[in-house]
């Protein structure tokens, strides 16, 4: 195949992500990997949650993501208290016509970002099941649809433990990506003071940043990316990945269909970010960690040894032919 020619016109889908990227690269140093999931998901229409240390810029990249994009944006910040009414709404009485209007939530909006999810108690987590997967809030017995687009840009701390709730596997398979942000590197670390000091305000520059895609542009992207071609051994190559978890003797819980979806969805939308519209086995590859690393569960004596899903999911795929 020829990929300087291909079927798909893809020149408005990777002008836009160049842009996008530039805005965000104009405040953010380095987490070029995050930056490109964060895109990913956003052309394959699905929900990340971002895990890193406090300080490594995980709420202000969702923000500069947002401010790339004309379309409604809200944040709310998790609390121990916070109710599911906070988030989703709540019928108020209206005095004048004697009857109850529903008040519609933060969740309201096109992209929404969840400080510190995992701060939230059980009942409030539950709240989000409905609106992540079907995109709908069902209030006493009416249900209210979302507007699209509609994505959920959540964050967590892995580290602090006092006052945090562990999310349930229901909710983390509603996630497409599980992204983990690390630390800076020396180099770029140097770029982030030397930054800080030459301007004198992170809010302007953060104001700076200029929309580049609206609602109705990234449809049409997003339609393009379910025109990517995927070769019937892909099929294949994606099923045995998402089947080796559910029989590894390394994991008590396996990666659910969603998985499979998800990781082809996800697969179609990488390769037009390289300027593709077929997906390639390094595609998958490349994507197998994100996809499934909050979807399977370790066993006991795997933890003890000090393993990871990431090494776990690796070694799996190390083992499955790869489709040539």
């Amino acid at each position: 195949m020829d990929t300087l020619n291909p079927r798909t016109d893809l020149t408005n889908l990777t002008t836009a992500v160049d842009a996008i990227r530039a805005e965000v690269g104009n405040v953010i140093v380095g987490q070029h990997q995050t930056v490109d999931l964060l895109l990913t998901a956003l052309l394959a229409d699905g929900h990340v949650l971002i895990e890193g240390v406090p300080g490594v810029a995980k709420t202000l990249t969702a923000k500069l993501l947002a401010k790339t994009m004309s379309v409604g944006f809200s944040r709310i910040q998790f609390t121990p208290d916070l109710m599911p009414s906070d988030v989703l709404g709540t019928s108020v009485f209206m005095p004048k016509t004697g009857d109850f209007s529903f008040r519609q939530g933060p969740i309201f909006s096109n992209l929404v970002l969840i400080d510190e999810i995992n701060r939230a108690p059980a009942k409030t987590q539950a709240a989000l099941f409905e609106v992540m997967e079907e995109r709908q809030v069902t209030n006493d017995g009416v249900t209210y649809r979302l507007d699209e687009p509609f994505m959920v840009l959540a964050t967590q701390n892995p580290i602090e433990q006092e006052g945090t709730y562990r999310l349930p596997e229901a909710q983390l398979d509603r996630f497409l990506f599980k992204i983990v942000v690390g630390y800076p590197s020396p180099a770029e670390e140097i770029d982030i003071l030397r930054g800080h000091h030459q301007r004198r305000n992170l809010a302007d520059a953060v104001d700076a940043v200029r929309s580049v895609l609206d609602a109705g542009q990234l449809s049409a992207l997003r339609a393009q990316v379910h025109q990517i071609h995927v070769d019937d051994n892909l099929f294949g190559y994606i099923a045995q990945i998402v089947q080796a978890t559910r029989s590894s003797k390394s994991l008590y819980l396996g990666a659910s269909p969603r998985a499979s979806v998800a990781l082809l969805n996800s697969a179609k939308a990488l390769a037009t970010l390289r300027g593709r519209d077929f997906i390639t086995p390094e595609d998958v590859q490349e994507l197998a960690a994100p996809v499934l690393r909050h979807r399977v569960l370790l066993t006991p004596e795997r933890e003890m040894e000090g393993g990871t899903a990431d090494e776990v999911i690796t070694q799996l795929a190390q083992k499955i032919d790869v489709p040539r």
